[in-house]
């Protein structure tokens, strides 16, 4: 951990315990409130395709899609703003 850093391995670990606490309530929200509610969902169409149907068959895709992205992001963001970030050179040296 950077010495320059204020902040601990407790912040760090809370954060990095928050971010996964929000991406894993999107994903389960997204994939069993979602279906619960799949025949009120499908009053609403998008596309043509009833919106019950259209969220499982492509929005939940992208949607963990989305949800990949943004842990990663915000989590290498954690890691710089606490100082814990992996040197990319030595990531490199380690590929060969």
């Amino acid at each position: 951990m950077n010495t320059n850093s204020p902040s601990t391995p407790r912040s760090y670990w809370r954060s990095n315990l928050l971010l996964t606490a929000v991406v894993l309530a999107i994903w389960f929200s997204t994939s069993f409130v979602a279906a619960f509610y799949a025949d009120e969902l499908n009053q609403f169409s998008i596309f043509g395709f009833p919106l019950g149907f259209y969220i499982f068959a492509q929005g939940s895709v992208l949607i963990y899609l989305v949800l990949i992205l943004v842990h990663v992001l915000v989590l290498g963001w954690l890691d710089h703003r606490h100082g814990v970030a992996e040197d990319p050179s030595r990531a490199r040296e380690s590929l060969h």
